[in-house]
């Protein structure tokens, strides 16, 4: 996929389009940022996880902010951008799918909530005017940039 097709669905997979690159991302959304925590967390090759990280952050998903613990060599950490926090409500749109079309017998891993209540929330269309629309009532229309 290339980041240059006029489809910004094809241009996103050129991004994102590895399993890795997600399973990144819950953990960076998750709190991690150092190489070495996203190695264990996700049990990744390291030369996998230096060209998906290299990826985000050319793509201004992520930064490499220094960092140097004492006695230590310098190092980097991966930290998200406002771009790169966005991509929880993609996050939580595939979980929300996985959730009802791949279930497990135990339930969900995490809830969504409503910072500070129980109330339950869930990734969906909003008009301009704050108000949820059904997929089904969503139109995509195609404009004069689509590619013929």
């Amino acid at each position: 996929m290339s980041v240059d097709s006029p489809c910004s669905i094809a241009r996103s997979l050129g991004v994102f389009g590895g399993r890795w690159t997600f399973l990144i991302l819950r953990e960076a959304m998750s709190g991690v940022t150092r190489f070495a925590d996203f190695r264990t967390a996700l049990g990744i090759a390291p030369d996998v996880l230096t060209e998906r990280l290299g990826t985000l952050v050319d793509h201004g998903v992520m930064t490499r902010e220094p960092y140097q613990e004492t006695g230590q060599r310098a190092r980097y950490e991966y930290v998200l951008t406002p771009a790169g926090r966005e991509l929880r409500v993609v996050l939580g749109a595939l979980q929300q799918w996985g959730d009802a079309h791949l279930p497990r017998p135990e339930g969900p891993t995490v809830l969504r909530r409503v910072r500070g209540s129980e109330r339950p929330v869930h990734v969906g269309y909003v008009d301009e005017a704050g108000r949820e629309v059904d997929p089904d009532n969503v139109q995509v229309v195609r404009t004069a940039a689509y590619p013929s």
